[in-house]
């Protein structure tokens, strides 16, 4: 529909609520017309398939993605505009009018496809059609150990984070916990219709947990084969690890319940970590910091399980809250901002708190505040200020919507509307303006850190930058290899790895510097854990996967190699027939009977309709109050939702079909539903808007957009209404180009996965559309990467070069063919400046532009005083992974469609435009995951080089120690020396405590007991606790005893504990861990600790027997044993290594 002729003071009111760009030249089309009436000089048509140009752009810089996988992007530049509007493009000769092979039927009924026109300059840039392969080979191979689940069907139970040892995998939900078990990460899911619930079908088994809050963070203790978690309800639980892993899901199979649970904090616990002394620290909301003695966890852990209410009140009793301890005189020495992690330094045996702008270093033995310091590195003496009030306030600065020069004319239609609709939609745009305030964070906020091996700390913030502090809080270096926000970190070896909003994943080395970056997602990295040979990847949606931990190297040539040989095997294919309908319905309404001819009756065959409409709602009010309510992200209206209504009615959706999600942008709107038979397949619907009108801000013009996965291929759809008039070719261009350009998918309103993995709101809607390095930005398209792309609505091009009685005549004598050679579209899409590389099936139905309401027939073109030159202006042009027109489907070319119908109904009169419908039938091809996962396993297990490149991770460099046995008396220092003796690798160590004992009085044998986490004694102290050895070089540790009293164990100065069994003779294991520096495997050496109390002579006669008492753990070993958990056992000649004492 032409738009309505807009007085200048008109133009002024709109252009007051938006920017208002300068206008555009536009270039008269008439001119161009008139070359055209002098000779129709076209190309001749090519039907042969073989004539066909293929894109000879795809060569060495041709970007592949995994056919199974969503991280499509086309690496592509931006086609951009130039002054006069015109979309600069390469192409101009390479268009081609297609008619189907011979026998091409598709579908069981073996409908014939239509003839397709083919719009030149789409081997070029974002318009390149992106190429697939079986196996993605621009990122190492990975095991799909959760595939991406659709999101509709993780309600309630998104992965949140994830926790790993080196024989288990853990992660939180939503609604509990759950566990994979490494043995089985390669067998095959239950398939649809096994017991795990939507999601979960192609997921390696797992094993669920009782349903819980929602899990906020997980912590691995490896000493008491324990998982501790903590939840949004403030409880921290415990579960065993050893828990039954079935292979397959089985009747009798019941969820795990926790072995101990108490009330840990009023709010959500957002993090947990155990001290290097075995303690466990919590943080939760308000800098509430609290301990958990290891002695009251233990205790708590020998309760019966019938009396878990006893243990949890023994375990609240003990809590210490540091907050409290370090608040003097109502003054808090830090902030009351929220916690949001904990960090334990198990090199010098402290614990780092980290708040959004500041952090807090405590010592992990005594428990004292050590220092706080800013993100910047300033060490502040009081952070705890009153929160500063928001500024904004509704004295803005007034906008000036009259020129004094103009203040005497009449006030046209949209001034006065203008007048109206100010008041409410200036209050809604100050709303905006705070609520963008509110989410423009400061981009230095901390949103992840880590401890490296070497003992300096990282962290990240939403900028990208990441920091390396030393373990004293002083800033050593910042980097930043990518503009996107850090959300986790994870070391293992002697690398760093980084995950990002955007969906990377960059390997660092100490110093830095960037060695490997890749895409292991296409939404945000939530967490990384490293354990089993792999660093496992979560994303928001929920997808885990697990990169090989000598990615990239030589295994993964081999793995894609062997797996891309095997893809018959797991290659699939199915067929979904997609009816897409476009109407400019002119701001009214339809009959029911209107809606089942141009819908209902063709939509029996079909497993996915989408409606495009445009004016639904029209006016200088709707359009100005739309424009502002878009700012805070409403949308839709109450005739918007009619119509939606009524489509679902003609489509029968409570019994045949499923509403998927709608998009509505002034008087566009855009709707989805999917036959309930194929929705199992079908979701992830993410919706986008991208407004063409007055100052490209108002929805007059524009186009609105739904993304769908199916079949995992990923679908768009984009309902445009362009600019009108004849003469307005190169806006119309303009538009197209930058709908193209802009439109960025979003899941709208439902946030509710992002929010439940804890991902800052700015930090997931940064949308990633750069490399990752910087200086090379570079903007790309989210529709350049879809596998199949559709465009319909109201277009707006028109018949140039003929009179309004000639085209008459030409639609009375049904002569489509000269009137599609005075179509502007066609005439564009020849010459490469729009829809470049697209399709179109050849149209055989009249005009569809412009008729009076209510009249059939072909007599109802309109006949009033301007007699509108009929015209196509509603039309379906789409896109999809084939080079060349009716190719195979393949999971090289993975969505293969053809059009076998597109017809207008001219019996519908409810309209000035008719509404045309078009039926695509599509050939999806896809992976079978669970299949895949399986041949990636046989290809682990079986193959030689494989086999020998795992053999090499086990090298471990050969080192020694000085001793293997250490006494200590009050206040001693010994110096225990670990030599690297290779000459060519470096050593890693990290000391643990095995257990701890008190000697007993005849000689007997002791159980030792190991404190959370491998903890160190209360009386011992090891610095540094791990490191890094040069080749031939050595490491002095210092183990040194301190005696340790707090003021509540002191009278008059004097400890009480000497007159208990404290005074007895104490020892304890320590574990020199040795790692080589990409080492899947350990080897240890075992020096015995044993302190001598100085005053036992004196005071052993006067300790009460009676109080003598034995505090065993959950899990004692006797001294002939090695304790680390599911590590590998230390060899036997370990000891040996070291030097006698």
């Amino acid at each position: 529909m032409d738009d309505p002729v807009i007085e200048e003071e008109d133009e002024e009111a709109l252009a007051s609520l938006v920017p208002f760009p300068p206008r555009r030249k536009m270039h008269s089309y008439s001119v161009q017309l008139d070359q055209f009436d002098q000779k129709p000089h076209h190309q001749i048509r090519k039907h042969s398939l073989d004539e066909v140009p293929r894109s000879t752009t795809l060569g060495n810089d041709a970007v592949y993605f995994d056919s199974s996988d969503e991280e499509f992007s086309t690496g592509g530049a931006i086609a951009i505009a130039n002054a006069s509007g015109e979309t600069v493009s390469d192409g101009g000769e390479d268009y081609a009018v297609v008619a189907p092979p011979p026998n091409a039927g598709v579908g069981e009924d073996a409908v014939e496809p239509l003839p397709e026109f083919i719009g030149a300059g789409g081997g070029a840039g974002i318009f390149k059609v992106p190429v697939r392969a079986a196996v993605h080979p621009g990122r190492p191979p990975c095991l799909e150990l959760r595939p991406h689940p659709l999101r509709e069907t993780q309600t309630g139970k998104f992965l949140r984070n994830i926790a790993c040892t080196e024989t288990q995998l853990w992660a939180g939900q939503e609604n509990g916990v759950r566990v994979w078990n490494m043995e089985e990460v390669y067998d095959a899911g239950c398939g649809i219709g096994g017991q795990v619930q939507r999601g979960d079908e192609d997921t390696a088994p797992f094993h669920e947990s009782v349903a819980t809050a929602p899990t906020l963070c997980l912590v691995a203790d490896q000493s008491n084969k324990l998982l501790w978690s903590g939840h949004k309800d403030g409880k921290i639980r415990a579960w065993k690890m050893d828990q039954e892993q079935p292979c397959e899901a089985s009747d009798d199979s019941e969820p795990f319940k926790e072995r101990i649970s108490w009330l840990a904090h009023r709010g959500p616990v957002n993090s947990i970590v155990i001290s290097s002394y075995g303690d466990m620290w919590s943080c939760s909301e308000g800098g509430v910091i609290k301990i958990w003695p290891w002695d009251s966890l233990e205790k708590s852990l020998l309760i019966k399980p019938a009396e878990k209410h006893m243990a949890a009140l023994l375990v609240e009793r003990s809590a210490i809250d540091l907050r409290t301890q370090v608040t003097v005189n109502g003054t808090c020495s830090i902030s009351s901002s929220e916690v949001k992690f904990l960090l334990t330094d198990s090199v010098r045996a402290k614990v780092w708190a980290v708040q959004s702008l500041s952090f807090s270093i405590w010592d992990a033995r005594s428990k004292d505040l050590l220092k706080v310091l800013n993100v910047d590195g300033q060490v502040e003496c009081r952070v705890d200020t009153p929160p500063t009030q928001d500024q904004h306030g509704d004295d803005e600065t007034k906008l000036k919507f009259f020129s004094a020069s103009k203040k005497e004319k009449p006030q046209g239609f949209l001034q006065r509307s203008r007048n109206a609709i100010m008041g409410a939609a200036g209050a809604v745009r100050r709303v905006a303006t705070r609520s963008a305030g509110g989410f423009a964070e400061d981009t230095r906020k901390t949103e992840a850190i880590v401890l490296a091996v070497d003992g300096t700390i990282w962290t990240g913030n939403m900028s990208g930058q990441i920091v390396q502090w030393d373990g004293n809080g002083s800033r050593l270096k910042d980097v930043n290899h990518h503009h996107k926000p850090v959300l986790c970190f994870c070391s293992f070896g002697d690398r760093i790895y980084v995950g990002y909003a955007s969906g990377y994943i960059q390997v660092l080395d100490f110093d830095g510097k960037l060695m490997a970056s890749w895409v292991s997602h296409n939404e945000p990295v939530i967490k990384l854990a490293a354990g089993g040979g792999f660093i496992f990847s979560l994303a928001t949606h929920g997808g885990v996967r697990g990169w090989y931990v000598t990615s990239p190297g030589p295994l993964d040539n081999i793995i894609r190699t062997e797996l891309s040989q095997k893809e018959a095997l797991y290659a699939r294919q199915d067929n979904v027939r997609i009816l897409i309908g476009t109407w400019n319905v002119g701001q009214g309404r339809a009959t029911h009977g209107a809606l089942m001819s141009w819908l209902g009756s063709v939509a029996s065959d079909v497993g996915i309709v989408v409606i495009g409409l445009q004016e639904v709602d029209m006016g200088a009010g709707f359009l100005a109050m739309s424009a502002a309510k878009e700012t805070v992200g409403l949308e839709g209206s109450v005739v918007g939702q009619w119509w939606i209504d009524a489509i679902g009615k003609a489509l029968d959706e409570k019994n045949t079909f499923e509403r998927m999600g709608s998009r509505q942008l002034a008087g566009l709107l855009i709707s989805l539903w999917a036959r309930k038979e194929i929705r199992t397949h079908v979701g992830d619907l993410d919706v986008a808007a991208v407004p063409c009108g007055f100052g490209r801000a108002i929805g007059n013009k524009g186009g609105v957009g739904l993304r769908i996965r199916v079949y995992d291929r990923i679908m768009c759809f984009v309902n445009c209404h362009l600019a009108a008039h004849l003469e307005a070719v190169n806006r119309r261009n303009a538009d197209f180009n930058h709908i193209f350009r802009l439109m960025v998918f979003s899941k709208g309103h439902n946030l509710s996965n992002t929010a439940a993995a804890g991902v800052s709101t700015t930090a997931y809607t940064l949308k990633t559309t750069t490399n990752p390095t910087t200086g090379t930005e570079e903007v790309k398209s989210d529709l350049a990467a879809a596998d199949l792309i559709a465009f319909f609505g109201d277009f707006n091009y028109r018949l140039y070069g003929i009179t309004y009685d000639e085209a008459r005549d030409f639609i009375s004598q049904r002569s489509f063919d000269w009137l599609r050679e005075r179509d502007q579209l066609r005439q564009e899409m020849k010459a490469g400046k729009v829809f470049q590389g697209m399709r179109e099936a050849l149209i055989t139905f009249p005009p569809t532009y412009k008729f009076e309401k209510n009249r059939p027939g072909l007599g109802g073109y309109d006949s009033g005083e301007k007699k509108r030159i009929p015209a196509w202006c509603d039309r379906v042009i789409y896109r999809d992974t084939q080079a060349s027109p009716f190719s195979e489907s393949n999971l090289q070319c993975p969505v293969v469609s053809s059009v076998i119908m597109y017809e207008a109904c001219m019996d519908v009169t409810e309209s000035d435009h008719k509404p045309v419908r078009c039926k695509f039938h599509a050939t999806i091809a896809h992976v079978d995951k669970s299949v895949r996962r399986q041949e990636l396993g046989n290809i682990i297990r079986t193959n030689e080089k494989i086999k020998s490149i795992f053999e090499d991770l086990k090298f471990v460099p050969e080192t020694s120690v000085s001793t293997n046995s250490i006494v200590l008396q009050s206040q001693d220092t010994v110096v225990l020396t670990i030599t690297n003796t290779s000459t060519t690798n470096k050593a890693m160590f990290s000391i643990i405590c095995g257990g701890t004992t008190f000697v007993k009085d005849d000689g007997e044998e002791s159980d030792y007991t190991p404190r959370g986490s491998f903890g160190l004694p209360r009386w011992l102290e090891v610095t540094p606790a791990a490191g890094i050895i040069s080749p031939e070089g050595t490491v002095d540790v210092k183990v040194h005893h301190e005696d340790f009293q707090t003021m509540e164990e002191c009278v008059d100065g004097i400890p009480q504990s000497w007159w208990c069994e404290d005074t007895r003779d104490k020892e304890a294991i320590l574990m020199v861990n040795i790692r080589g520096s990409c080492s899947t495997t350990m080897t240890s050496h075992s020096v015995k600790v044993r302190h001598c109390y100085s005053a036992r002579v004196c005071l052993l006669e006067s300790r009460p027997k009676n109080l003598t008492k034995h505090l065993g753990g959950s899990r004692r070993h006797p001294t002939d044993k090695s304790r680390h958990g599911s590590t590998r056992p230390r060899t036997e000649d370990s000891v040996s290594r070291g030097k006698s004492h």
